[in-house]
């Protein structure tokens, strides 16, 4: 990697194993104004774009390039002009091309989708009628890129997007080897910032936009509008949000920070690197996780001492994959009271730092992280369990995710989803426990108990991490 303090020489790119694509995909500068903050920002993240080495095959921004939230349209045409021609001169969009989606500082009246639609006249038409150059298709080779409209005025504006379209196109695509999708609006809240139409897609169109994802099998949704970085699986699919091109005043959590992503695809799956201003890889994944058949997993004993040989992750570029295997009998009671499946604790600390149990009448599976001694758990929470029926529940915890690297699967052949929660960190904060119980909390006085019976713990570990010459995951 680059040195500390060096802004010039080149940054390592993931490249494909073999057949493949990379490229970059950020976005929310909200920049296009001489002078104004954001356009320092804006270029310190631009300067990392331009170092990687080799250069990306093209870049996608999924919004949110100006500042814009005028009702002047000149003043627009002002602002798009110094993006592309100051901010945006480095690039040489001939060599490698610049897609764009609508945003909520773009196109928010229809003033502004004009100026939009005129000032990226370069964009495909092939969109839904109504929204040609708002929404389109990109095909490169075996690559799908669709670009949606997550401003849709014919649906009701912010918050709203046509599925049909998209459906019919990846439909037409199947051949496709690699589909995505970018859109500005997230489906899933991130880092508990939630609201429907806003902060993410209205809840009937998002619901029917990710059947459509999952249906097709895309590998990702590509989007931005929180200022943050997050990743989040649901039902195989992943959902990567970059809002970190330039608005850093306004990031919702202390940890998060400007940045670009690096993505490459091949037969293998999706890795990236999440980049900061320093050219530092601050976050990275290769996805999908490559897990051994449950069955030839490591029983957790039923006692107090079990104490898994955990790899733990440290500050060389390493991740930690733990997984567990948890099966029984659902208790049959209507008792909501929270029942322990495994506990993680410490002796003479406070809350244990992993629970994993289950709470309510419902038995809804959930895990609490607690890695701060007298701060509050953060709380995740998965499917349900049918009372008085066997289950199987696999979990992995993913400490190169954050909050989106609780995910948990029903067997091996089903697809990852991360559990629900409201958290802006995840297990990396964790210290992994030197003591385990299985069925009871024995760190807990009131013990927590699993109620129903045949309960079987295994589990499984690796570490994952990525090098700085030739950024590749061993």
């Amino acid at each position: 990697m680059a040195a500390e303090n060096d802004t010039t020489s080149g940054i390592p790119a993931i490249v494909p194993r073999g057949a493949g694509h990379q490229f970059v995909c950020y976005a929310d500068a909200c920049s296009g104004v001489p002078g104004a903050p954001h356009e320092a920002t804006f270029a310190a993240v631009n300067a990392v774009v331009a170092r990687l080495q080799p250069p990306p095959d093209f870049i996608l921004f999924p919004g949110d390039e100006i500042q814009g939230l005028t009702a002047e349209p000149e003043d627009l045409h002002r602002q798009w002009r110094h993006w592309f021609d100051k901010e945006m001169a480095w690039l040489d969009r001939q060599a490698i091309p610049l897609y764009h989606t609508t945003g909520n500082h773009t196109t928010y009246d229809a003033a502004s989708t004009a100026v939009f639609r005129d000032v990226l006249a370069h964009l495909p038409r092939n969109g839904p009628p109504g929204e040609e150059g708002l929404a389109y298709t990109i095909r490169r080779d075996d690559l799908l890129v669709i670009a949606v409209n997550t401003l849709s005025s014919g649906l009701g504006g912010e918050g709203c997007v046509e599925t049909a379209w998209l459906d019919r196109t990846l439909a037409a695509h199947a051949d496709a080897r690699f589909k995505f999708v970018m859109g500005h609006h997230p489906v899933h809240p991130v880092n508990g910032f939630s609201g429907a139409y806003q902060r993410e897609l209205g809840p009937e169109y998002g619901r029917e936009f990710w059947q459509v994802l999952v249906r097709h099998r895309v590998m990702a949704y590509l989007c931005s509008h929180i200022l943050a970085f997050d990743i989040q699986a649901h039902d195989g699919v992943l959902q990567l949000v970059t809002g970190g091109a330039g608005t850093a005043h306004r990031m919702p959590d202390e940890t998060e920070y400007l940045h670009c992503v690096q993505l490459a695809i091949d037969a293998n799956g999706l890795r990236y690197q999440v980049l900061d201003t320093a050219g530092h890889v601050r976050e990275w994944l290769a996805w999908p996780p490559q897990l051994p058949p449950a069955p030839s997993w490591t029983p957790v004993p039923s006692d107090t001492h079990a104490t898994p040989s955990i790899p733990v992750s440290g500050d060389d570029g390493s991740a930690t994959l733990m997984a567990w295997r948890c099966s029984g009998v659902a208790a049959s009671d209507n008792d909501g009271t929270p029942q322990t499946l495994l506990s993680g604790w410490n002796p003479g600390s406070g809350l244990s730092p992993l629970w994993i149990g289950l709470l309510g009448r419902e038995q809804r599976l959930a895990i609490t992280l607690a890695p701060a001694p007298g701060r509050s758990p953060h709380l995740w929470l998965g499917p349900t369990l049918e009372r008085g029926q066997p289950f199987e529940v696999q979990l992995l915890i993913h400490t190169g995710m954050g909050p989106g690297g609780i995910l948990s699967r029903s067997r091996d052949t089903d697809p990852w989803s991360s559990l629900i929660a409201a958290s802006p960190w995840g297990a990396e904060r964790l210290t992994w426990p030197i003591r385990w119980s299985v069925g009871h909390d024995r760190n807990d006085p009131a013990d927590r108990p699993f109620r129903g019976h045949q309960l079987h713990i295994a589990w499984w570990s690796t570490t994952e991490r990525i090098t700085s010459t030739n950024h590749d995951f061993e």
